[in-house]
């Protein structure tokens, strides 16, 4: 894994180089903005993707994730207020240690049905770290104000 550190006066950003194979007709997934988070990813199929069904969708590109890594597969702001087009189970997590295709699952909570063209932007992908958890049992945890509060525990205002 090559990682190197970028920084200037306006901002200081960390590169994490992740292999992939591309077996579709579209781009690599690329950020379309300066300050973007997430890098769109296109799809590799045409569908229908009908009101109230969900669907996993190709997009032809298997990666090597370095270990200690995931990547999430998030939904896009526009797909999900314009359309009611969201990643079901967002954030999807592709982990280090899987190297099959890339399928976005998507759900339509439109009231229509929405066409995919291959090479729309469905879904945009987040490299993130990934922390390792060692628990400890215990008999009884430390004490909080909010005790067992949950579920609008804590009011609207």
């Amino acid at each position: 894994m090559e990682t190197k550190f970028i920084t200037n006066i306006k901002s200081s950003s960390i590169i994490t180089k992740v292999k992939v194979i591309n077996k579709s007709d579209n781009p690599l997934p690329a950020y379309q903005t300066k300050g973007s988070a997430g890098m769109d990813v296109c799809s590799n199929e045409d569908l229908i993707l009908p009101a109230g069904w969900r669907q996993a969708v190709g997009t032809g590109l298997y990666f090597e994730i370095p270990e200690g890594y995931e990547i999430q597969v998030r939904s896009r702001s526009g797909l999900a207020i314009k359309n009611g087009v969201s990643v079901l189970n967002s954030p999807g997590t592709i982990d280090s240690d899987y190297r099959g295709e890339l399928g976005v699952i998507l759900v339509n909570e439109g009231v229509e049905s929405f066409e995919i063209k291959k090479g729309d932007r469905i879904a945009q992908l987040v490299l993130q770290p990934v922390y390792r958890i060692e628990f400890e049992q215990v008999e009884e945890l430390g004490q909080t104000d909010r005790g067992e509060g949950g579920y609008g525990s804590t009011g609207t205002k």
